[in-house]
């Protein structure tokens, strides 16, 4: 079988996949993107740029639509050298949204389309008027609802699609879900595991002396990822345990929702709004996969937080290593725990409530394994890569084969 991967950053969420495909000799595996930061063996790599950016000029509802038009461009253009060589791919498996499979079927007529998708944009009811100061005029629910122009091409024009969770599926036009399979990526269960014994050395940070441990990792610091309630949670619950020490994973910038002014960040707001004991309080930035499995593994208590919007896959990977979560109690995270069976819920708006949630969970952490190993068993049982890669390989054979519905979806 002949694959081509689209995705703007390598691997991503075809990690597995793409390297289960490339161990067969007989397959070939091509994946294009803008960057690639590692090597997967028996992969090929096509690297492309869009050939310019989106104009200040172009009408605000359609700067994402040029920017995805661009770069479905610049990527028929990559391919038409492995057109030219003779690669001719049964399959192009696409990431949705960013533009690189609106146009590549009209180079690979014969490929079957396997689109990943994983979000579809409104106005009201999910992500974008969640937040208090989220004022959503005309103008902003019309830009927003226009962000779906590539997403609907891709929706239109594949054979099949796929996404992760239950809750990102409930987005989507209900005149699309017939050609859809919710299909989480997976998390490697033998990486993230339990260590009761993990070491409490994260690149230049040691808490090797620490007893209490409250985690936060995402890739951005945000209010989509309600760092801002986080924070001020933490800064209560540092007052009230002076032995308490925070860890904070994630760059320090703006990964979902609003952009923040050159040199501003909210870390930078948070730390001067609040009085912290700084000296407790740890940012690593982004950590090597072993260290931030060491967070992770180490953690006393982990939080996270977000507005309904795609679930982050560190809340799985927390699980995963039988963490002790505090969550939201928003749609997403509902879909995976069940307030007090395998984590804890707490309001998104009340940091009072949510520091209070981590307090329970701090001062009987060991009285509470049952949660932790209910955690790790709802991992096993719904969100495990040795279970679940079988089945994104079947469901590539059957679109590839044009066995549509594939068995994946009946």
């Amino acid at each position: 079988m002949r694959v081509l991967f689209l995705h703007n950053n390598f691997p991503a969420q075809y990690r597995h996949v793409a390297r289960k495909l490339a161990e067969k000799k007989k397959n070939q595996v091509v994946f294009a993107s803008h960057r690639a930061v590692e090597k997967i063996p028996g992969v090929v790599n096509l690297l492309y740029k869009p050939h310019r950016e989106g104009k200040p000029e172009t009408h605000h509802y359609l700067r994402t639509t040029e920017t995805a038009v661009i770069n479905g461009q610049s990527l028929f253009r990559a391919c038409l050298d492995l057109k030219k060589k003779g690669f001719e791919p049964d399959i192009i498996c696409a990431h949705s949204g960013w533009g690189p499979s609106l146009y590549v079927q009209e180079l690979f007529p014969k490929a079957k389309l396997l689109c990943y998708f994983e979000w579809y944009y409104h106005a009201f009811g999910s992500d974008a008027d969640f937040l208090p100061d989220s004022k959503m005029e005309y103008d902003d629910a019309s830009r927003i609802r226009t962000k779906n122009v590539p997403v609907l091409m891709d929706l239109a024009h594949c054979d099949w699609g796929q996404i992760p969770t239950q809750f990102q599926a409930s987005q989507f036009p209900d005149v699309f879900k017939s050609k859809m399979s919710v299909l989480h990526d997976g998390v490697d269960t033998s990486f993230f595991k339990p260590d009761p014994k993990a070491e409490k050395k994260f690149g230049d940070i040691d808490l090797s002396h620490v007893d209490e441990i409250l985690t936060y990792a995402t890739r951005g610091m945000e209010p989509y990822r309600g760092f801002p309630e986080f924070m001020r949670a933490a800064n209560l619950l540092m007052k009230q345990r002076p032995n308490l020490h925070v860890v904070v994973v994630g760059n320090d910038r703006v990964a979902y929702g609003k952009k923040l002014a050159k040199g501003d960040s909210w870390r930078k707001r948070m730390v001067k709004e609040l009085d912290f004991d700084e000296s407790r309080l740890h940012f690593t930035g982004l950590l090597p996969y072993p260290d931030y499995l060491k967070v992770l593994q180490a953690s006393t208590v982990q939080a996270y937080l977000t507005v309904p919007f795609v679930l982050s896959w560190s809340l799985i990977e927390s699980l995963s290593c039988g963490a002790l979560v505090v969550a939201s109690d928003t749609a997403p995270v509902k879909e995976v725990i069940t307030d007090g069976e395998n984590g804890f819920l707490a309001d998104f708006f009340d940091h009072e409530a949510f520091a209070e949630r981590i307090a329970f969970a701090l001062d009987n952490h060991k009285d509470l394994g049952h949660i932790r190993d209910a955690a790790r068993q709802t991992v096993m049982d719904n969100y495990a890569h040795k279970d679940l890669l079988p089945r994104h390989l079947r469901l590539i054979k059957d679109v590839a084969n044009g066995t549509l519905p594939p068995m994946e979806a009946r």
